[in-house]
């Protein structure tokens, strides 16, 4: 099911204005889509190796991935998190700029999230 992976990378890394945050205990990096992506054996390389930021993604260390909505004081956060075996979120995508600047939520980009969504299902196991 590993193909899954790269495939739900591949659909978010194309999708504009998607922030993925890599947080480890002592280090939160960002990097934001659009990105490259591509796969050699078990690593999943997102963006350029030469470029300015990208990832290797271990494609045996993740074993799922859950959409999430969370409510927030003022707007819901959408996101796609990852998870290790120990079901430690080792990245997340998140959906930004999904609100006007009168903090509506935009349709268009709810759609594009839902579409995803539905497309792989709310909880995935690889």
């Amino acid at each position: 099911m590993k193909i899954l992976l790269f495939e739900l990378l591949s659909d978010i890394v194309k999708i504009k204005d998607i922030l993925f945050v890599v947080k480890s205990q002592g280090v939160t990096s960002e990097i934001r889509s659009p990105l490259s992506i591509r796969q050699k054996e078990k690593w999943i390389t997102m963006g350029e190796n030469d470029g300015p930021a990208h990832m290797h993604v271990d494609s045996e260390l993740i074993n799922s991935a859950e959409f999430v909505q969370e409510e927030k004081p003022e707007r819901t956060s959408f996101s796609v998190r990852f998870y290790d075996k120990d079901g430690q979120r080792v990245l997340a995508a998140y959906f930004t700029k999904m609100y006007d600047d009168s903090k509506t939520l935009i349709p268009e980009r709810k759609k594009v999230y839902e579409q995803l969504n539905q497309k792989f299902s709310s909880k995935i196991n690889f």
